[in-house]
């Protein structure tokens, strides 16, 4: 398999390309984002492209690609709704709709969240869900992951001080909670292996909660 990882910096997007890099199967992972993830591997390439919103310049480069991991986001706290939907909408549904058009048969998976709901009071809840149904109507192999708690495993972190501040605090717990939780939780590497399912053989509903994610 050839796979594009998106946000192959932030905590969901690291245990992606690890699972990637060690999975027999793969052949090649293509990263995408605005820095480079220090990560060196003979599988992996890096792009580093500043306008995540306009990905024309690269349609050359991911044409024969068999599935995408779409896991850049950021955390609404201290966001306007217009930035959110900028990076959580606009973003993944731009990146989205040109890889239709070059691999149309590929897997797109868009790690969303939990909670996420068209109609919810949330903002954030709103503009997740709009990009979860753009995802399914674009791509016949489209899939939203929506993780609960995600224990960052093997050297995965957080970009989002806060963030980095409640694994910090909660991370005597995180095992206990993580192995008698399993609705609510994961962990990164677990939801990295679960995206190469969803490019090896899908899961039975386009939106995947965590309790699936195992």
């Amino acid at each position: 398999m050839r796979i594009i990882i998106f946000g192959g910096t932030g905590m969901v997007g690291q245990g992606a390309l690890r699972e990637s890099l060690l999975a027999a199967d793969v052949e090649e992972v293509v990263t995408i984002g605005r820095r480079p993830t220090g990560v060196r591997h003979p599988k992996l390439t890096e792009i580093t492209h500043s306008d995540l919103a306009d990905l024309t310049s690269l349609a050359d480069r991911l044409a024969g690609f068999d599935a995408c991991f779409y896991c850049l986001g950021v955390s609404s706290t201290g966001m306007s709704e217009a930035d959110y939907t900028r990076i959580s909408h606009d973003w993944p549904v731009s990146a989205a709709h040109l890889l239709a058009t070059i691999n149309p048969a590929m897997t797109f998976v868009y790690v969303s969240g939990a909670g996420t709901d068209l109609e919810g009071r949330a903002a954030w809840a709103r503009i997740k869900g709009r990009t979860e149904l753009e995802v399914i109507k674009t791509f016949p192999h489209g899939y939203a992951f929506r993780p609960g708690f995600i224990q960052p495993t093997y050297g995965a972190t957080s970009r989002t001080r806060l963030y980095r501040l409640g694994y910090a605090v909660t991370a005597p717990i995180t095992p206990w909670l993580v192995r008698h939780l399993p609705r609510w939780t994961t962990t990164t590497d677990a939801l990295g292996r679960a995206m190469l399912r969803a490019a090896r053989t899908g899961f039975p509903t386009h939106v995947v909660e965590n309790v699936d994610l195992r």
